[in-house]
């Protein structure tokens, strides 16, 4: 019935309130009922992935619902892709909103019946004023040192200007203050004198920012803003609307804004910023959000949280005033230690998902979760470790030039011939019984252990670093094990005829 109302417009507030107040004993309370109101010009970017995150947070610890509206009102910047791109992200991050979308052009009978009713009532009132004016206006504030602000000329007009088509201005008190009892910053006091007559419906009919959202935010009986404090500036202007439309105010808290490593709002300079990106990076949805969740709270000196563990423990006034500096080495740490904390099943689906999106034939080697549970240690997110997997399922290999000519020398290729003599005779391919013939070859030869495990390392991986020797040729596969070792016994005769 809620979204029948909503969708239709319907100001039908008494109606609604039946719906989402729930009665304890005799009180009669309202249900908590936050939203996330993204505009969709560009991807899910980081601070409007922690903002849902908050929201949807504080919803969930109070049993409340959590809203999804889109603010498509910018129709010159809004696009179809856009949208898509932030469900997809709240859909990664498993945000799922209870209500929604809800989308703002499909409600523009809805701001219209608004706009008429704040006329009607005295709080609005139509501006005939030109462009120019205003602009000569705000100019001369200036050049006067004076805040910019519109100076009241139409405020009491009646009369109306042939041939101009009028913008709708709300009519903004002239004396008092506002008062926010923020529930991030704390109280914030704004005198009315700063603010302005803003502009509530331009000249072609449409609605302006601040007017769509209290309309939306009474419509569907928001208890909690949560937003960025990019947005205090609007919110005086916003309770001035409320008031005038009779409307219960909801709490409000302001989130400071997240920063890049130079101290300033994290914007596409400081990186990756969508949080899309950091899907296709083999960051896990669930460390995401833990990091989100860290960036302006916390819970004693805890790090890592589990989903429920957020849920159980946030706390809207535990959100620190200042702003939070996004550290990339601090997300990839609290992902490694999500990863370490997955089951063997659980690592193997997520680097099966990584190996196969680079179209990896996982039939071709180690089951994904044995792999997994070995590399999982040396590599911070799935993506690093698909790339450390790759020499297991393919038939090629490279070699690390600086490796090589360090490990893959002539003076090694007597223990390389031993090891693929005696490797070749072993029949119980398991780490266990390959690590004690590689210590009795050792000890036969009279040599210290690395100098076999470390040419045996680059010529089954390519490289001077891989998980533990025995365990990697356990991996890599008798087969594939011998052809590579003969491989680097060739790759050092053809360098030893070289020199």
């Amino acid at each position: 019935m809620y979204n029948c109302l909503i969708a239709s417009g319907v100001f039908e507030l008494d109606i609604i309130a039946q719906i989402h107040h729930v009665i304890t004993g005799n009180t009669l309370t309202m249900k908590v009922r936050t939203r996330f109101a993204p505009s969709p010009t560009g991807y899910l970017h980081i601070g409007g992935a922690r903002t849902a995150l908050f929201c949807w947070l504080f919803a969930r610890k109070h049993g409340g619902d959590f809203v999804l509206r889109v603010e498509d009102t910018d129709r010159e910047r809004s696009t179809d892709e856009s949208v898509q791109a932030i469900l997809d992200g709240m859909d990664w991050l498993g945000l799922d909103y209870d209500e929604g979308p809800f989308f703002q052009t499909q409600r523009y009978d809805r701001y219209s019946e608004v706009i008429n009713q704040l006329l009607e009532t005295g709080h609005a009132y139509r501006c005939y004023c030109s462009r120019e004016r205003i602009d000569e206006m705000r100019e001369l504030a200036v050049s006067e040192k004076r805040k910019p602000r519109y100076d009241g000329t139409c405020r009491d007009r009646t009369d109306p200007v042939a041939g101009v088509t009028p913008v709708i201005r709300f009519k903004t008190p002239l004396e008092g203050k506002v008062v926010i009892d923020d529930l991030v910053k704390g109280k914030i006091e704004i005198n009315n004198e700063e603010l302005d007559d803003l502009v509530i419906c331009r000249s072609d009919g449409n609605p302006t920012y601040n007017l769509s959202v209290v309309s939306d935010d009474i419509d569907m009986e928001i208890t909690h803003v949560v937003r960025g404090d990019d947005h205090i500036n609007n919110t005086p202007r916003q309770i001035h609307i409320f008031n005038a439309l009779g409307a219960t105010l909801p709490k409000f808290a302001h989130l400071p804004m997240i920063l890049g490593d130079d101290g300033k709002r994290m914007s596409k300079r400081h990186g990756a910023v969508s949080v899309m990106q950091y899907q296709k990076d083999g960051i896990l949805p669930r460390a995401m959000l833990n990091y989100l969740a860290r960036l302006g709270w916390s819970h004693g000196d805890q790090e890592i949280f589990s989903i429920q563990e957020l849920m159980d423990l946030f706390a809207i006034e535990d959100c620190q005033r200042s702003g939070s500096v996004f550290d990339n080495t601090k997300l990839l740490w609290v992902n490694q230690q999500h990863m370490a904390a997955m089951s063997e099943q659980e690592l193997g689906v997520e680097l099966a998902k990584e190996l196969q999106a680079r179209n990896v034939d996982i039939k071709a080697g180690p089951a994904p979760e044995q792999l997994a549970v070995v590399l999982r240690e040396r590599a911070q997110t799935f993506a690093e470790m698909a790339d450390q997997s790759a020499i297991f399922y393919s038939d090629t290999l490279s070699y690390d030039e600086k490796a090589a000519k360090k490990q893959l020398r002539p003076v090694a290729l007597p223990v390389l011939e031993a090891l693929l003599a005696r490797l070749g005779k072993v029949d119980q391919w398991q780490s266990s019984f390959l690590k004690g013939e590689l210590e009795a070859m050792a000890e036969e030869l009279e040599i210290g252990f690395g100098k076999i495990g470390q040419p045996l390392r680059v010529a089954l991986t390519g490289s001077g670093a891989s998980p533990d020797i025995a365990d990697t040729l356990q991996l890599i596969g008798k087969d594939r094990s011998l052809q590579r070792i003969a491989v680097a016994i060739d790759y050092v005769n053809a360098r030893a005829a070289q020199a």
